[in-house]
């Protein structure tokens, strides 16, 4: 159980899911557009707002999962083949059953009297990514090994990466933790079916404490690698040169960690988790985990008390410190984790899309994201090329003018696309709201990209998508940079983006001085060092980072 740093006790509790004394029973069976049994979430709510858990039947197996985080609620029922039984008392109650991000979600409202209660419900696909070539993962999952395989399914997740090592003392070796309860260590691939695997060794160093003290550093991430960890943390630079040995691939946590901007110099850290185990289905709520951490260039809306004024604003604040990693020289790929298991958070909610032109496998997968053949995303699918390349390609160029990306694409939602954004060089080079008044015939919502960027300096491009819930909220996707090397014109970064990470390294430094090692010491004085060399470097111009953020008037008129 995971017991975060501050601000927020993150002591995960139970909702409380009681079979009533007298109860009558509501059958389900819930099945695709073919009428067959479909792996699925099913949610069953009374109208007071109580959830309760069901059971598998006719062969299904399931697994419950029931966190309540102060008011942000996850209690679902995982199924492998979607039918069930729940014993309920006599009242109305909406049936809600999902399935990944492929699927519309569907709902309908049973009454259920003294005899039992059948319900059917139909999942419909709006969309069939692995069609198409792209597969989806979780790079941050918390479930136990031996109920994943039922999560993954419900979720039609076809790549889990369960962080079986995990320790958060700092020094600590993880070598005791990838154990299960028979003392077996799972190091080979999972396959519960040709396009649903598990890769069942990966460890998180998430420190929050030192010789047993409370002093948050914060985590990272080794993925894919081959046999268990021994090293501690700190320091991390031999944990990187272990996992590169190993071919695991490294990954930040949460950008906003304290010694998070640490790692990328000393490091070389490979993923940016640019959709976190703080992104959820149910409420947003951490909007006071470390907003003193923005600067004012990123323009990230606050509240009266100086927090997070909304999940936006959280999502923004992440954006921009990638932002600025990319404009400073670093190369991280975007991944999507959502640390179900401690979170009160579907596995996948958040999760990456890799494209495996090739064939879906855990090789050609694990390629793909290493490569920056991918998007993130909490709903929409982006598909998006730059001269015809996929993303995370260079696109190389003389020094003449004028010159311009051809920027072309499609994407794809359950609901209505609200905005199209084009970055370069974290900047809201352009956007645009697509006419999103007519779904497409099966009912979901479609954009296409096709246009010119103009572009005079070396940088990166992306492309990021947001669509609107009924309920107002967004869900957004986000795709991998695609880089340009123009000759003789170099990206630079800007000083206030060097002074913000020579400021958070120098911050860190004077809270650790005393407390970790010297060794340790020495890799944030490493870190340091890189970055104030970076930053005589750096150009005085202000950054213009537009921003899109409902309650911000937006500087560019939107573009078509």
């Amino acid at each position: 159980m995971r017991v975060p740093c501050r601000f927020l006790p993150l002591l995960l509790l139970a909702t409380a899911v009681s079979v009533p004394a007298e109860s009558a029973e509501l059958r389900g069976r819930i099945v695709d557009e073919s009428g067959k049994p479909v792996a699925c979430r099913v949610y069953i709510e009374s109208k007071t707002g109580k959830f309760f858990l069901a059971e598998g039947t006719e062969g299904s197996r399931h697994e419950h999962y029931n966190k309540d985080r102060g008011g942000s609620v996850e209690v679902h029922t995982a199924l492998n083949k979607g039918s069930f039984k729940a014993s309920l008392s006599k009242g109305r109650y909406v049936v809600t059953v999902e399935r990944g991000k492929e699927y519309f979600s569907t709902t309908k409202e049973v009454v259920v009297g003294t005899n039992p209660t059948d319900v059917k419900l139909t999942l419909k696909r709006w969309v069939n990514m692995a069609q198409q070539g792209w597969f989806s993962g979780d790079t941050h999952v918390h479930l136990p090994l031996n109920t994943l395989p039922t999560f993954v399914e419900a979720e039609d997740l076809n790549l889990a990466f369960p962080m079986t090592g995990w320790v958060r003392n700092a020094y600590d070796s993880p070598a005791g933790t990838y154990a299960d309860e028979n003392n077996k260590i799972a190091t080979d691939l999972i396959r519960i079916d040709d396009t649903h695997l598990i890769y069942p060794l990966n460890t998180e160093w998430e420190i929050f404490t030192v010789d047993r003290k409370r002093h948050t550093l914060g985590a990272i991430f080794a993925i894919g690698h081959k046999k268990p960890f021994t090293l501690g943390a700190p320091l991390v630079k031999p944990i990187a040169e272990e996992a590169r040995r190993q071919g695991a691939l490294l990954e930040l946590d949460k950008h906003n960690w304290p010694w998070s901007m640490m790692l990328m110099p000393v490091a070389n850290v490979d993923l940016f988790e640019l959709t976190n185990n703080h992104v959820w289905r149910t409420n947003f709520m951490f909007k006071s985990w470390y907003p003193e951490y923005t600067a004012p260039y990123m323009n990230v809306p606050k509240d009266e008390d100086g927090n997070f004024a909304s999940e936006r604003a959280w999502l923004e604040f992440g954006f921009r410190n990638y932002y600025t990693l990319l404009n400073c020289g670093f190369k991280m790929r975007p991944t999507g984790g959502t640390a179900s298991g401690v979170h009160p958070v579907p596995a996948g909610f958040g999760r990456v899309y890799v494209e495996c032109s090739d064939g879906f496998s855990y090789e050609n997968w694990m390629r793909g994201l290493d490569a920056g053949r991918s998007f993130v995303t909490t709903g929409p699918m982006l598909m998006v090329k730059a001269n015809e390349k996929p993303a995370g390609s260079t696109l190389k160029f003389d020094n003449s003018i004028p010159r311009a990306i051809h920027l072309a694409g499609q994407i794809q939602s359950e609901h209505p696309i609200d905005t199209v954004e084009i970055i370069v060089n974290g900047r809201v080079a352009r956007w645009w709201q697509p006419d999103q008044t007519k779904p497409t015939q099966n009912g979901s919502y479609a954009a296409q990209i096709d246009l010119g960027q103009p572009l005079t300096t070396s940088g990166w491009i992306v492309v990021r998508v947001f669509s609107k819930l009924p309920n107002g909220r967004s869900r957004f996707a986000h795709s991998s940079p695609v880089y340009v090397e123009i000759q003789d014109r170099p990206l630079q970064p800007q000083k206030v983006e060097t002074q913000y990470l020579v400021q958070r390294v120098e911050d860190e430094l004077k809270r650790h001085r005393g407390v970790l090692t010297a060794e340790a010491i020495a890799e944030f004085e490493e870190a340091l060092a890189f970055y104030r060399e970076l930053d005589a470097k750096a150009g005085d111009e202000t950054p213009h980072l537009d921003i899109r953020v409902p309650g911000l008037d937006p500087v560019r008129s939107p573009v078509k």
